[in-house]
């Protein structure tokens, strides 16, 4: 109530010299009107309870653990631990996909993952030699990561020679 009373007077005073406090009411009235952490249901979850871990395997063989967040995309937690350069994928956007996020799913952790779309394996087909669908690749861009996803293994590939600058 006290706030709102400091409000009026503010406003009050900005009738008669308007110029000094109306930078102090925008402030004011932005400030209150947006949503509260407390109602925002991503951040009501810990950051600790958001966490997802994975296991990577590198073009070269070493094998990284990987964190990431659930509601991110795999790519998101694979640019962030360095594994996909992230310049190469502009868009987390399937219409501007060029399958430089592409990455290789364990067997076991395939029929956990959501079926890949008709774009998604438009996109894998078009960018592979041979035009044959590996079963284990998907798009990073495309793998929203969950909880039921905790612990997966994923590989990345080798970049493709038209890749490599």
């Amino acid at each position: 109530m006290a706030s709102l009373q400091r409000l009026a007077s503010l406003i009050h005073r900005s009738s008669t010299n308007p110029s000094r406090y109306s930078r102090v009411i925008i402030t004011r009235s932005s400030a209150s009107s947006a949503p509260s952490p407390a109602s925002s249901p991503s951040s009501s979850k810990k950051v600790s309870d958001r966490i997802v871990k994975l296991l990577a395997i590198d073009p070269d063989g070493q094998r990284r653990n990987i964190i990431g967040m659930t509601g991110h995309t795999l790519l998101k937690a694979l640019t962030n631990s360095g594994l996909i350069d992230p310049a190469s994928h502009r868009l987390e956007d399937i219409d501007a996909c060029s399958a430089e996020c592409e990455v290789h799913i364990a067997e076991e952790w395939l029929e956990k993952l959501p079926a890949a779309t008709y774009d998604e394996k438009y996109v894998l087909k078009r960018n592979s030699r041979a035009r044959v669908l590996n079963k284990h690749s998907r798009l990073g861009c495309q793998v929203v990561l969950t909880h039921e996803l905790q612990g997966m293994v994923v590989s990345v590939p080798e970049p493709k020679p038209w890749d490599i600058p």
